[in-house]
């Protein structure tokens, strides 16, 4: 007994070779010129034991009986018993219609006309549910007609081709449905994004952001239908291996329809991500005519909204079809065929582990995206203030390493220079300028030379700041203090700004990444100076960044945890506190340069935004205990004592567990 099977290199061909191998006979595999050596990879990688039986027959998919030549026909008649027809394009964001004809309904008639030539006994084609279309309510495996057309070319392709078998194949066939196809059970092994795996990145984005114990607001979304490929591929092989069941469908489905919120759950628990416990059913908003909706979701603005939302997790438009699927399939008839096979669809609880693992260590889109600094940097003027000590300096190593145009700033020359000449010494193009950003004169004239010499920005880092610890009590007779924070904090950055914005924006490029504090999430007391010119900060960012969108103009807010630097050397106190190293705070604004998210937060940050937002008043107990418990340096007293004395046991302890805030 003989094969025949066309995409046999691909995701579901080689897991059906695998199960095709377990029994005799040849394997013959449809390839195109250019795709042997994959072949022979795979026989030598996969299939090195049973090499011998599985032999390339070159062809093209789109040509009259495969393209095969008129002299291997002659050879392959009466020798292949079973034709199994893979190839197709298995792609729901590919919406080239005439590619897909080509290949899905075209190809099948290819297939179909190659099967007659050769005399093969049987033809086995490999729809899909999407041949259903967008279907109401129960889709039975004997229905055909009924199916709801829907314009998508990928779902109305899946249907013609089942056509063509159905009306035009001469020899006895069997078609086959499988539901949305997933990695191995055993392994997780798969080769594509499709289906809920575009959800994963949107899961690991929560795992990074929120802690897991956290509960989410969802959408429960319509009914997916999920089925791991091994399950898929060994029912075509038992099926096609059984008398009495030609011209039939079988939907190799899964007997329980899980709803994309139970879905998006399963795997975010599987991730050790938060989970949505709570989930609105989407078909609430059913109340709003089609055709509204539809009109609503065309306009600019909302399609602009949605467009960026999803692209920044890699959920493709097409996938909001899913939120509201309305189809179940009946498989009554599949589940006959293998009865006493031992083959069953396994819950989705039960593998959902090896799916998302094999996916975060193969396919994840970080693992393959050029992350590095130079990616990003290399040639392009990188702008840093407060470069001279901690976290700018820190900074400004690793973006002079980079291959950046550095330009390095900050209130004296004489250190300035000297930084400027150990960056040089070590490769860096590096260019000092001296400024101080509290003085809007002297930002002009830093922007108007900067401009002058390099003719533009690509990225603005406003590092620079000034942070006062002074409870509201000692402040009454210091509003100066609320004033010089303001100025560096706030107006000097705000100044920067819309010095250089005007060139970004006119070259349709530019990042800004601004450094504010973890204590606007978390609203720490004696922070109230620094706090207050920090968030103001972010909120002009907030407000600026939509604005700029459409100019490919991105700004960046680190909520910066506190960091061991000159600035908070004052409070003798944090000497006894972990604090982060400006080497990790410099990696932060790194990973805001290259990634350029909208924020980077710590997870205790977060927790804190959350911690006001649900509960007020207990945050203001807990706020007003801590206040006490970590006095006023002898610095915002107003005396001069060289030691504030070291802090209490209890708050060591506090601060060992709630590294980063500014107590």
């Amino acid at each position: 007994m003989s094969y025949f099977v066309t995409g046999g290199t691909g995701f579901l061909g080689r897991n059906l070779i695998d199960a095709l191998l377990k029994r005799d006979g040849t394997i013959y595999v449809l390839v195109r010129s250019g795709s042997k050596k994959k072949l022979e990879a795979l026989k030598d990688e996969r299939w090195s034991r049973d090499a011998a039986r599985i032999v390339g027959v070159t062809g093209d998919l789109g040509k009259k009986r495969l393209g095969v030549s008129a002299a291997e026909i002659e050879k392959l008649k009466g020798q292949i018993s079973h034709v199994f027809h893979l190839a197709a394009i298995y792609d729901l964001t590919n919406e080239d219609q005439e590619a897909q004809v080509k290949s899905n309904v075209e190809g099948t008639r290819n297939a179909v006309t190659f099967a007659e030539a050769v005399g093969a006994k049987s033809f086995h084609h490999t729809s899909s549910i999407a041949a259903a279309g967008l279907y109401e309510g129960y889709w039975r495996e004997d229905m055909f007609e009924e199916w709801a057309a829907d314009d998508h070319p990928y779902y109305r392709t899946k249907h013609d081709s089942e056509k063509i078998v159905r009306e035009e194949c001469s020899i006895p066939w069997r078609i086959y449905r499988p539901g949305i196809v997933v990695g191995h059970s055993e392994t997780g092994e798969i080769d594509k994004i499709d289906g809920p795996y575009f959800f994963f990145n949107l899961i690991l984005q929560l795992r990074r952001a929120i802690p897991q114990w956290i509960s989410l607001l969802g959408i429960e979304g319509g009914l997916l239908n999920i089925v791991p490929v091994d399950y898929v591929t060994r029912s075509m092989d038992h099926i096609a291996h059984k008398s009495g069941l030609d011209g039939r469908a079988f939907h190799l489905t899964n007997p329980k329809h899980n709803r994309v919120g139970e879905v998006v759950n399963v795997f975010a628990k599987a991730a050790g991500a938060p989970q949505f416990s709570m989930r609105v059913d989407s078909r609430v908003f059913g109340f709003i005519p089609a055709g509204i909706r539809s009109m609503l979701a065309g306009l600019p603005p909302i399609r602009s909204i949605i467009d960026t939302v999803l692209g920044g997790y890699g959920i493709p438009r097409q996938a909001l079809k899913f939120f509201n699927y309305p189809t179940k399939f009946d498989n009554r008839d599949t589940a006959k065929a293998l009865k006493g096979s031992g083959i069953e669809c396994p819950p989705i609880q039960d593998y959902a582990g090896f799916v998302w693992d094999y996916w975060e260590r193969h396919l994840n889109p970080e693992l393959h995206r050029d992350r590095s600094l130079a990616s990003s940097v290399a040639g392009k003027v990188v702008v840093i203030t407060g470069a001279t000590s901690g976290i700018g300096l820190e900074t400004a190593k690793k973006v002079a390493a980079a291959g950046a145009i550095t330009i390095i700033c900050a209130r004296k020359q004489e250190e300035l220079d000297a930084v400027q000449a150990e960056l040089r010494a070590a490769g860096g193009n590096v260019h000092a300028y001296s400024v101080d950003v509290a003085e809007m004169d002297s930002c002009d004239r830093f922007i108007a030379a900067v401009l002058k010499d390099h003719g533009h920005v690509d990225v603005l880092v406003n590092n620079a700041g000034r942070s006062i610890r002074r409870s509201v009590n000692l402040s009454y007779d210091r509003f100066h203090d609320f004033e010089r924070t303001m100025a560096v904090n706030y107006f000097g950055a705000l100044r920067l700004m819309m010095g250089f914005l005007p060139v970004m924006s006119s070259r349709k490029s530019g990042h800004i990444v601004n450094i504010l504090s973890i204590g606007v999430q978390v609203n720490q007391p004696r922070f109230s100076a620094y706090v207050a010119s920090k968030a103001a900060l972010g909120a002009f960012t907030r407000c600026a960044a939509p604005e700029f969108h459409h100019r490919n103009v991105t700004f960046t807010n680190i909520y910066m945890p506190l960091v061991r630097t000159p600035m908070i050397a004052p409070t003798k106190m944090y000497d006894n506190i972990p604090t982060l190293s400006p080497d990790d705070a410099a990696n932060l604004i790194v990973k805001g340069i290259v990634e350029k998210p909208k924020r980077i937060a710590t997870r205790l940050g977060t927790m804190g935004e959350l911690l006001w937002a649900a509960a007020p008043d207990v945050t203001n107990i807990l706020f007003n205990t801590t206040y006490r418990l970590f006095p006023d340096s002898a610095a915002a007293r107003g005396e001069k004592v060289a030691d504030d004395g070291a802090p209490s046991t209890e708050a060591v302890a506090l601060a060992a567990l709630t590294k980063g805030l500014h107590w």
